[in-house]
This record gives C-alpha cells, structure tokens and sequence, in this order.
C-alpha cells in the first residue's frame, strides 16, 4: 500500500519578495520523510484570498494531507484562517478555547489581550486546535488541512503537536552514490537502473568541482532490500563512485 500524500501551502509576501528565506518546507519534509508521508508538491502564495483559497482547494483535494504555514497571526495582512473557512464554506469567529489559551498567556505575561491579538483565536467552525507551546496562539486543522504559523520555531513546535495524529506509512530510506562522470555519461544505465526498479526513486544531481564535472545519484524508497540492491549495481557499473550520506 503506497504512503500518504502530501502537499504544502506556504503563504507570505515576504517569501515572494525574497525578505524571508523559507525553512519551513525543508523541516517539514524531513518530518514527513521520517513519518512515512510523501510530499509531493509545495506553493507559495501571496496574502491575497483569492490566490489562497484557490490553491488550498486545489490541494486539499488531490492529496491526503496538507500543511499551511504562515498568516495567522495578529496584523491585517495574516488571512489564512478566514481563507480556509472560505475554501471548507464554514463560518470563522472567535473561540472560547482558542480565546481562554490567549488569556491565560497573555496574564502570564502581564500583557493585555487586545483586539489584534485576539484575532488569532479566530477559528474556523469544526477546527480542532493544534498546540503551540512556543507562543500560545494555537493553529489548527480542518478536514485534511493542518494550518500552522510560520515562524520557524513555532511551525517546527505545531509539526511536533499535530504529526503524532497524522496516518504514516513506511519511512522513505535513501542512500547516495557520487560519480565523477558527466550526466551524459551516466544517463543511460541510469535510466535502465530505474526501469529494473520502478518501485524506487532515482535521481540524478550535477555538480561541477575544480572542473570536474558529476553527479550525486540518490536512490529512495520504502524497501530497504530494494533500495540496497540497485545501490550495489550502480557501485558494480560505476566502481569509482564514491558512496555517501543522502
């Protein structure tokens, strides 16, 4: 039985912009890799509902889950929440619970809960919430859609809240071969590598150093037998490569 698909919205025009570099997607895809998840595609998108909605609906339904990060914070441009109500056509208001998490950090705090930061108790009808022990301010999940914040540290804390309640399957293994030979030299026992083994995953990565050029061959999958195997035949074809961490 294949894993789980994913998909990731990543939503922010400081990503667009170039401002903020996103690490978000890499953590996420590590996780997932360890958790048995595939992740298949990511967007990124701008603060616009429109471009939100659109793309939320669009991968919610083509894969098994999917992860949003960012825009759900206090300031007028943070608008996943009332875009994924939009997508599920619920209605979004300010919850008891989510309302009770912010009080009790915000006294904590001596700090007042003001109207800004009480948007972000704005949930939408049938949303569970997902923990967030860094700053308080829960994300939360509606249908297949987990919605997080995208400061790194809190979407890394909510990864770890709501990953244990996410269907898994087998974790991805991979092992990495590098060969000191041009693409165009290795393109054609590669690909006859991968028709010997279609239930695998096997790419090819240029590089060019000291003007040498190569590659590093990674091959990835759920069976570690399998994935052994074509390794040991790219070693056999290929004896000068040189086999490393993937």
């Amino acid at each position: 039985m294949p894993n789980p698909t994913a998909a990731m919205l990543v939503i922010g025009d400081e990503i667009l912009s170039g401002r903020t570099r996103d690490s978000n997607m890499h953590y996420l895809a590590q996780e997932f890799t360890r958790h048995g998840i595939d992740l298949q595609e990511v967007r990124i998108v701008s603060d616009k509902r429109e471009a939100i909605v659109t793309a939320l609906n669009a991968l919610r339904h083509a894969y098994d889950h999917v992860v949003t990060s960012g825009g759900i914070g206090p300031t007028h441009d943070d608008i996943t929440a009332p875009c994924v109500a939009e997508a599920f056509g619920v209605a979004i208001s300010v919850r008891d619970d989510a309302r009770a998490i912010l009080q009790a950090r915000y006294d904590r705090m001596g700090t007042e809960l003001n109207e800004a930061r009480l948007r972000m108790a704005r949930i939408p009808d049938g949303a569970t919430l997902i923990e967030n022990p860094v700053s308080g301010a829960p994300g939360f999940t509606l249908g297949n859609v987990h919605v997080m914040a995208g400061v790194p540290s809190v979407f890394q804390a909510m990864v770890s809240s709501v990953l244990p309640t996410m269907t898994g399957g087998r974790p991805l293994l991979s092992q990495s071969l590098r060969i000191d030979r041009g693409e165009g030299d290795i393109a054609g026992p590669l690909g006859a590598l991968a028709d010997r083994y279609p239930d695998l995953s096997i790419g090819s990565y240029p590089f060019q150093r000291n003007g040498v050029f190569g590659a590093n061959v990674v091959v990835r999958g759920t069976d570690g037998a399998q994935v052994d195997a074509a390794i040991s035949e790219l070693a056999t074809l290929f004896p000068e490569a040189l086999q490393q961490q993937a």
